[in-house]
């Protein structure tokens, strides 16, 4: 019987969550069926979390991964130009992806209903298919406050609006590369910020080649310095997932019970690192019900204890043998 992933309290209860996605996502997803039965993997042999196969994530860029007993022309598209081979992922069940989006705040944040929440987003707001937007607009619907908003390139509305919001909670959430260029315009007008402590900054990411590269230590020193708040946290998601890892500060990630990161080796796809040693980036999305739920991604981390970190991008940008698959 299939266990309400949301209810997920244990090793044992994710094992098993695990394993029955696996066999019905092998069931339902054709492109799963097909990449499964290309490594020639014997169900049988599948008892463990660890002896699930991960789909590449450049699968979400030439295949439409639905659930065969699902249609819908509604997804999400990562951010780029137009002329870029952009990954789809197409949703089948809105109400999996907020209640994902609910919990997970809940659980490493408070509650959206008692924040304010501001986006500074401006090339995600652009793209009518960011599933970001589509995170931080059910949070907003969720708060129910008027102030809340987006702002695109306007930071003299958002500094005026910021300092008559001191006093309450406010989330602002930005891309990273439009809250350094936010911190520039106020230093270069010589402008004082008189946010508090209740203001929280959630980064996303997102620099992209739009300002010069640094590690993520000195860029949220740079954000506590700037926002005058230690409050400086940072989510951890993407286009082809459902689900959020929230860090807190000091560049470490956690994820909600039916989310989890393995490490696995950057020369063997299949085997997996010891905690502490850097590899490549799994991600389980028991959220992803109708997608795949099991993804190896093309970024570098590494895990310690309950926590991981995201460390960069791996440098190629195939896995050997995916490209072999049956298009």
């Amino acid at each position: 019987m299939k266990q309400n992933i949301f209810d997920i309290t244990t090793t044992e209860n994710f094992r098993l969550a695990c394993l029955e996605t696996f066999h019905y996502q092998y069931d339902n997803l054709e492109i799963y069926r097909r990449f499964v039965d290309y490594l020639n993997i014997d169900l049988s042999w599948v008892t463990r979390v660890e002896d699930i196969p991960f789909l590449p994530i450049e699968m979400f860029k030439n295949h439409k991964i639905l659930d065969k007993n699902f249609s819908t022309e509604h997804y999400f598209q990562s951010s780029g130009t137009t002329q870029m081979n952009r990954s789809r992922h197409y949703i089948a069940d809105f109400s999996l992806y907020e209640t994902s989006i609910y919990k997970s705040f809940e659980q490493f944040i408070g509650k959206p209903e008692d924040y304010i929440f501001l986006g500074l987003l401006p090339n995600y707001s652009e793209n009518s298919h960011s599933s970001l937007i589509y995170m931080v607009d059910y949070l907003m619907k969720r708060s129910d406050h008027k102030e809340n908003g987006y702002f695109l390139y306007d930071h003299q509305e958002l500094i005026d609006l910021l300092n008559t919001l001191k006093d309450k909670k406010v989330i602002l959430f930005g891309v990273s590369f439009a809250l350094l260029d936010f911190l520039d315009f106020s230093n270069s007008t010589s402008q004082t910020l008189q946010f508090s402590d209740s203001l929280t900054v959630i980064e996303t990411g997102g620099m992209k080649g739009r300002k010069e590269e640094m590690t993520k230590d000195e860029l949220l020193k740079i954000f506590q310095e700037g926002f005058k708040t230690r409050r400086i946290y940072s989510e951890y998601s993407m286009t082809e997932l459902l689900s959020q890892a929230y860090s807190l500060g000091e560049n470490k990630y956690k994820s909600p019970s039916w989310m989890r990161i393995l490490i696995r080796n950057t020369e063997d796809p299949f085997s997996y690192v010891e905690d502490g040693t850097t590899g490549a980036v799994n991600i389980i999305d028991l959220a992803n019900r109708h997608s795949c739920s099991f993804i190896a991604t093309q970024d570098l981390g590494k895990i310690q204890g309950d926590t991981f970190q995201v460390l960069g991008r791996i440098d190629h940008s195939d896995i050997r043998g995916c490209s072999l698959l049956v298009s």
